[in-house]
């Protein structure tokens, strides 16, 4: 398989990025693409809140954005699969060319800006989900609405109840002022009328609410959110989106404007996710994301406060075969350690991550 894979990677990457983007999804969704074994271990088996993971590796939202390749994908040996992000009314996002690679850095910067079929379209494929696994959606609001708390709670009501746990994505760069919604006033109307929704779906219907921020956030902002995730009963915080800083890079596409994610933004991630991890006493759930390309990254965002992960960015490199070659190796360092489970190794590092993060 990883022979095929590396040529199919090497002729995906002779196209433009959105363009093998659209054709890695096709490929999926009629069965063209061979899937990995899974990779199963009883120290792998992780809980991320009331949900029970076979193994603490997700796909994050981004990467099938309309749900059109859930079977596979939920067969490719992810512990949970996060699609969207959906918005209420269709939109086509921002101008193409919006997605680039950054080879010589590991690395892929989007503008994509919510580019997506609405939430009817995905309402109609979720309730077509495939059972026995944990699935999640990415909410978002439209990019012309005034009032974009309203949007979240609409692809909610619409949605929510056909998937096991919804993330309110506030950290998206691409959508002009959409961060501004992390401030506590914001973020606390936001998250009161979210979790309001959530309590009038049927009892049995109720997805878990996880947050998605910014790893470009200041102390008091972090601060501000760990206070309103802890009060409000928020489920968990996915950190982190992706990020506008630029240091370091190499590749020729490093001034393009938009979100950038991969290897540069494993070091900054973390240390916000071991921040949260230590504002919050290690109480609430934390999803990592960031960089994570091996088994000793994922180790370290466990070891830094995650629960669970997720990856997307280096897919695009390494294709699906990653995901058992990280849990090959992430269940090997469990074992070395003398770990019987995710959830001992958590937060072992949590303090010298924190450390590193500054304003």
């Amino acid at each position: 398989m990883r022979m095929l894979e590396r040529a199919g990677l090497a002729v995906m990457h002779r196209m433009e990025p959105e363009t093998a983007h659209d054709w890695a999804i096709w490929a999926l969704e009629r069965g063209l693409v061979p899937l990995p074994a899974k990779m199963r271990s009883p120290r792998l088996k992780t809980r991320l809140g009331r949900l029970e993971l076979e193994n603490p590796l997700g796909l994050a939202a981004g990467f099938d954005k309309n749900a059109r390749a859930l079977p596979a994908l939920m067969q490719a040996g992810f512990g949970f699969v996060e699609v969207g992000a959906t918005t209420p009314r269709p939109q086509p996002g921002n101008p193409r060319p919006r997605l680039f690679r950054l080879p010589e850095d590991r690395a892929v910067i989007n503008r994509f800006g919510f580019n997506n079929e609405g939430e009817e379209a995905m309402e109609a494929r979720l309730k077509g989900r495939p059972r026995g696994g944990v699935l999640g959606l990415n909410l978002g609001a439209n990019k012309d609405s005034q009032d974009r708390i309203p949007d979240y709670v609409s692809v909610l009501q619409t949605c929510g109840r056909h998937v096991d746990f919804v993330t309110i994505n506030v950290s998206s760069p691409n959508t002009e002022q959409l961060r501004d919604l992390q401030g506590k006033k914001a973020l606390w109307a936001l998250v009161s009328e979210v979790m309001q929704a959530r309590a009038e779906l049927p009892l049995d219907a109720r997805p878990l609410v996880f947050l998605k921020i910014a790893p470009d956030l200041k102390a008091q902002s972090l601060a501000d959110i760990a206070e309103v995730a802890t009060v409000s009963s928020l489920d968990g915080v996915i950190a982190t989106n992706t990020t506008i800083g630029r240091e370091g890079l190499g590749s020729r596409h490093r001034g393009e404007t938009g979100g950038l994610s991969g290897a540069p933004l494993f070091t900054r991630s973390t240390a916000v996710l071991a921040q949260l991890h230590e504002l919050t006493g290690g109480k609430l759930p934390l999803i990592g994301v960031g960089g994570i390309a091996s088994a000793e990254d994922a180790f370290a965002k466990i070891t830094a406060g995650a629960d669970a992960l997720q990856i997307y960015s280096a897919l695009v490199y390494e294709g699906l075969s990653l995901v058992p070659r990280i849990l090959e190796g992430l269940d090997r360092k469990l074992k070395e350690a003398g770990l019987g489970s995710v959830a001992e190794a958590r937060g072992q590092e949590a303090h010298l991550w924190a450390r590193r993060f500054e304003d």
